[in-house]
């Protein structure tokens, strides 16, 4: 994945991020459960973290640009599988869908948030 794409799929996720927090702080607050509330903004949370990496990434001096693309790709994927996975679970009360097909994705997409941040972490290891 091109670091540019990479940056511009980070801000994309930041502005998602926002939008979505305002919709579940303003709107969804009174039409869902706490829980599944508590599910839709636990994903927001994570796909803010995740667009802030992306965007960071890139600064990174020390590390490859093969190496970044990797770690964006793991992070683009992950936070994709996992965020959008729990952002339709948690509203199904409100779209009615079946998607609880879905509850098995959201681990992997936690995996290869993982996968990311571990392959970051070896390659700032080597740059020690």
């Amino acid at each position: 994945m091109k670091l540019v794409l990479a940056a511009f799929i980070g801000a994309l996720f930041m502005f998602l991020g926002v939008l979505l927090g305002a919709l579940g702080s303003h709107v969804l607050q009174e039409k869902l459960s706490q829980d599944s509330l508590n599910s839709f903004m636990i994903a927001i949370r994570y796909m803010m973290f995740h667009g802030l990496a992306l965007l960071m990434l890139s600064a990174l001096p020390f590390i490859s640009t093969s190496s970044k693309e990797w770690i964006a790709l793991a992070f683009v994927s992950g936070t994709l599988l996992f965020s959008i996975s729990i952002l339709l679970l948690s509203t199904k009360q409100l779209h009615g869908l079946t998607v609880s097909f879905l509850g098995p994705i959201t681990p992997i997409g936690g995996l290869l948030l993982l996968l990311g941040w571990g392959y970051l972490s070896v390659m700032l290891f080597k740059a020690i």
